[in-house]
């Protein structure tokens, strides 16, 4: 029942921010969508792909393209940007108080979770919706990019989460591996499997791709020390004239203090 709220919650929300102005996907001959190409006075075709003797036209709706040019002050569209902005908006209030703590030391977060090194208040956790659970004690953890980290907990257990892989070469992977990814210019390559589709044979191809994992900087910016080994991170800052600022201060060697605490938002 937890994952079914959650999936509710979720599919609501977004569907508030969504754009309901669909795509039409319509089979044609070629002789019916060269009559199609010369109605189209308002160049609706957004993508025209061959299927043999067919063509499969993907195109605006004309219905909502016309009621938007001709009453777009009372054209019901059962959205509201504003609701969906402002549910994301209250949610990194929210996450803040997490981030934004003398308290503790925070090492990583996401949409629902902080890593920190102490325990919570006791009055930010419980079963209710919008509290803290305790998911886990480490002993150690390491984080190289947005959802891609891996953890140590005092119960033996080895948690591994790398965006992008598949399981089967995540369980190859070790913690020591992603550990020697914080000397600077190491990398993991791994081969993968991919599906790829074909819509104009219809066929379903599997590729071997090579997935490259290594730190990445693309969100912030990285500080090694005199090993070059990555030591912390920076938030990108950006200026009013939309450059890039460096950060003013380099972080020299630092001692580490060992991860311990991870907690994650309730969803019922």
């Amino acid at each position: 029942m937890n994952y079914i709220a959650k999936i509710l919650m979720n599919s609501l929300y977004g569907r508030f921010g969504m754009n309901d102005n669909f795509v039409i996907s319509e089979i044609m001959n070629k002789e019916d969508y060269n009559n199609f190409e010369k109605l189209d006075k308002n160049n609706s075709i957004i993508d025209v792909i061959n299927l043999d003797d067919n063509i499969l036209v993907q195109s605006k709706n004309p219905k909502i393209e016309l009621d938007t040019l001709l009453d777009n002050g009372s054209e019901v569209h059962n959205i509201n940007i504003a609701i969906a902005a402002a549910i994301t908006g209250y949610a990194r209030i929210h996450m803040s108080q997490f981030k934004n703590n003398n308290n503790y030391n925070l090492y990583y977060s996401d949409t629902d979770s902080a890593y920190i090194d102490t325990p919570l208040d006791e009055h930010l956790i419980g079963t209710n919706l919008g509290l803290m659970k305790l998911e886990c004690i480490c002993d150690d953890a390491v984080f190289l990019a947005p959802k891609v980290y891996s953890l140590l907990t005092n119960s033996g257990e080895v948690i591994k989460k790398i965006k992008g892989l598949s399981s089967e070469v995540l369980s190859e992977i070790t913690f020591d591996d992603l550990l020697d990814l914080l000397n600077k210019d190491s990398k993991i390559e791994a081969k993968q499997e991919k599906w790829y589709k074909d819509i104009s044979s219809g066929n379903i191809s599997i590729k071997e791709q090579i997935y490259t994992l290594k730190v990445t900087n693309n969100k912030r910016d990285l500080l090694y020390d005199n090993n070059n080994q990555l030591i912390d991170s920076k938030p990108i800052v950006i200026n009013k004239d939309k450059e890039i600022i460096n950060p003013l201060e380099l972080i020299k060697e630092v001692g580490v203090t060992k991860f311990k605490f991870t907690y994650k938002k309730i969803r019922k």
